[in-house]
C-alpha cells in the first residue's frame, strides 16, 4: 500500500474524531493543505511519502531513540522539536501514534 493510501485509511478512520478536519479538496497547495487538523492545528500529514506527526518533545526524543521515527526537518536545515517523521510503515503503529498526536494537539492548544 503507497503511504498516501494508508494516509488516506488514516483520515477515514479519525475523521469522525471532535474536532478533526480531513484534508481539503485536491488542487490545494502550501503547507498544511493535505495534513489532518484538530481544532486548526495540524496533528498529521504526509510529507516526503513518510507520515509526519505532532507529538510532546520527550515522545518524539523516545520515539527516535526507540528507531520508530526520525526528526522531521521541513527543509530549513533545522528539525521541528514537536515532530516526528514516522519511519515504520504499518498501518497499526501509524493509527495509534496519530491517535497520540491528535490527542495531543486536541489537548494542548486549549
Amino acid at each position: 500500500m503507497l503511504p498516501e493510501e494508508r494516509f488516506k485509511a488514516l483520515v477515514e478512520e479519525l475523521a469522525a474524531s471532535p474536532g478533526v478536519s480531513i484534508p481539503g479538496e485536491p488542487g490545494r497547495r502550501g503547507f498544511g493543505s493535505s495534513a489532518l487538523k484538530v481544532n486548526d492545528s495540524i496533528f498529521a500529514m504526509i510529507s516526503g511519502g513518510k507520515l509526519v506527526l505532532k507529538l510532546p518533545r520527550d515522545r518524539v526524543e523516545t520515539l527516535i531513540r526507540a528507531g520508530a521515527g526520525t526528526p522531521f526537518d521541513p527543509g530549513k536545515g533545522r528539525p521541528m522539536k514537536e515532530w516526528l517523521t514516522v519511519t515504520g510503515d504499518d498501518e497499526e503503529s501509524w493509527l495509534a501514534l496519530a491517535r497520540e498526536a491528535l490527542n495531543f494537539v486536541g489537548s494542548a492548544h486549549h
